[in-house]
């Protein structure tokens, strides 16, 4: 073909695999418009693309044009099979024996399929290989540089839509995944509200007269203690309810303006004894220019207590919690960090550590971090763990530093009028 209508019929394939990413439903038509085209434009037998699976190190055939069943329905190759020769991830790799060539994996095949010539064009993405384009000719002959120029366009082109279709398909994952733990979120408040609300009423019934009798029967013997397990178990029950309901309800929080480093100095107040007993000390490092912004202080002090209660089972006796605050003006954001050296968390359960009804204690309900969280999230602020098994733990929260508390301290720096 002359340059011109060389130049044009190159054009002409490159416009339609753009016009094929635009508007295919799948990656799958994408490809066999790109192999198809190969085949046109090089007069070949015909083209497969074989993309790598990460997961089993092989190639598989996701597209193929021109070539016979048998050839094609071959299955997967290795990865070592394929790379056996190293090449240039940019580079067309020319296969005219192909009998001795060790990327070749079916040679009587081949030939008898009447290919003399292959061509192996890298699929690579930022210099990772994802697959290659193989082209089968019916025989030997030498490409022009412009011949081989638009082969690697070409497989650039490919490269670019397994990347983005990859990015794509994480995505959707990750969305679909998100999806279902919102609604499964949402089933379970719905249902929470329902059982907590038909539950509460007997149990104070039952803790109201095992109380009364507890007060009426000797205060040793099998009837008493019979009693105070009764007892016992039903504030548990009572305590799990309550925190169902605490769940369910996503109350939006009442905001004034607050200083964190006194939440966290009030929820102490509140667990104090409890690390007193333990003998789990504290080391309390709370910043001094610390900021107030605007939150629900009863809905944060909640979540610092489920914090250091968390932070104190797991210490050790003789155990150390070490809390610190800080603000970044920057980011616009306070944040409150507890630290302990307890018995830390293994990567499986820190994942599903503030998941509804999750607990690594033997006596945990389980939704006290639940409830933390959707706290945190409703003050668009973040609640993070990090942990490491025998290292201990470490609680992050930070919440943003709102618009009106920045502009009430930028008005605060103006300096005053002087007439001097």
């Amino acid at each position: 073909m002359t340059d011109t209508s060389e130049f044009e019929g190159y054009f002409k394939v490159i416009r339609d695999i753009h016009r094929a990413v635009n508007t295919r439903n799948s990656v799958k038509e994408v490809l066999d418009v790109v192999v198809a085209k190969s085949c046109e434009i090089l007069n070949a037998k015909g083209s497969l693309i074989r993309i790598l699976n990460k997961e089993t190190d092989e190639f598989e055939v996701r597209a193929a044009c021109g070539m016979g069943a048998q050839y094609l329905n071959k299955g997967p190759v290795t990865t070592e099979k394929l790379l056996a020769d190293p090449t240039n991830l940019h580079e067309v790799i020319q296969i005219r024996d192909i009998w001795n060539a060790p990327r070749v994996e079916y040679p009587q095949n081949a030939w008898n399929e009447g290919i003399r010539m292959i061509l192996d064009v890298p699929l690579a993405v930022e210099n990772e290989l994802v697959g290659l384009i193989r082209i089968y000719l019916e025989e030997a002959r030498d490409f022009s540089k412009s011949e081989l120029d638009f082969i690697v366009t070409i497989a650039e082109q490919c490269a670019c839509i397994i990347k983005r279709v990859r990015l794509m398909e994480h995505q959707q994952e990750n969305f679909t995944h998100m999806a279902a733990h919102m609604d499964k979120l949402s089933s379970l408040g719905r249902m929470a509200a329902g059982i907590a609300h038909e539950i509460n009423n007997p149990l104070a019934g039952i803790l109201l007269f095992s109380s009364n009798m507890s007060k009426k029967v000797p205060a040793e013997g099998p009837l008493q203690d019979g009693l105070q397990i009764i007892i016992r178990e039903t504030r548990r029950c009572k305590t799990i309810i309550q925190g169902l309901l605490d769940f369910s309800r996503d109350s939006q929080p009442q905001k004034t303006e607050a200083d964190i480093n006194v939440i966290m100095q009030n929820s102490l107040a509140v667990v104090e004894n409890e690390f007193h007993l333990k003998h789990v000390s504290i080391d309390n490092q709370l910043a001094e220019n610390m900021v107030k912004t605007y939150l629900d202080g009863n809905q944060i002090l909640q979540v610092f207590i489920n914090i250091l209660l968390n932070a104190l089972q797991a210490s050790e006796k003789n155990g150390q919690v070490l809390i610190h605050s800080h603000v970044d003006h920057e980011k616009g954001l306070v944040g409150m960090t507890v630290s302990d050296d307890g018995c830390g968390m293994a990567s499986e359960a820190l994942e599903k550590i503030f998941d509804p009804f999750f607990s690594t204690k033997s006596q945990g309900t389980g939704l006290g971090l639940a409830v933390s969280y959707g706290i945190v999230k409703n003050h668009q602020g973040t609640i993070k763990a990090y942990s490491e098994p025998g290292r201990g733990t470490r609680f992050v929260v930070e919440l943003p530093i709102t618009s009106g508390t920045i502009a009430k301290k930028a008005l605060n720096e103006i300096p005053a009028y002087s007439d001097n």
